[in-house]
């Protein structure tokens, strides 16, 4: 009977019957402490490092080589049993330490979060950045529109809130 292995990260099931089951079950064990709350050293790196420490994993990049060849976007984690890989899944999260940032896998490709430390990104493009600094309520002027300041204060009120810019 082959082995059978669970639907989305083919984790080893035991068997009737089967001798040995502490195998499975550490395998198992080890893959899922791998994925559980993820993250990887890196995103960037195609060449498996020299000295990795157990429990640190890598989502590996394309045109990898050595012992991580043909692994391209899988999640690859060192155990004291050497090298495991793991085969992401639609939606899955990791945070990779290097960019600072998590990064999600669309069932082809691994993409930047949209939530970053310097900002929220829409299609890799930066659309918030940074707080920026104060802006005065309207004030003073030869001609009053009071329509007008009303609007730009209920929209300052808004980013206020919201932490967009600063109190002023």
């Amino acid at each position: 009977m082959a082995d059978e292995l669970t639907d989305r990260f083919a984790l080893p099931l035991l068997q009737a019957g089967q001798a040995q089951k502490e195998v499975t079950h550490n395998e198992a064990l080890v893959r899922l402490d791998m994925l559980s709350h993820g993250a990887a050293v890196s995103a960037d790196v195609s060449v498996p490092p020299s000295a990795p420490v157990a429990g640190q994993c890598w989502i590996v990049a394309a045109g990898a080589s050595g012992a991580w060849a043909g692994q391209g976007g899988a999640i690859a984690g060192w155990t004291a049993g050497g090298w495991r890989f793991v085969a992401p899944v639609v939606g899955m999260a990791v945070w990779v330490v290097d960019r600072g940032h998590a990064m999600r896998w669309s069932g082809s490709a691994w993409i930047d979060a949209e939530v970053r430390a310097d900002g929220l990104y829409q299609g890799g493009i930066r659309v918030v950045g940074a707080q920026g600094g104060a802006i005065m309520s309207p004030s003073g002027g030869g001609l009053v529109d009071a329509e007008s300041r009303a609007a730009i204060d209920a929209i300052l009120v808004m980013l206020r809130l919201h932490g967009m810019i600063a109190e002023s």
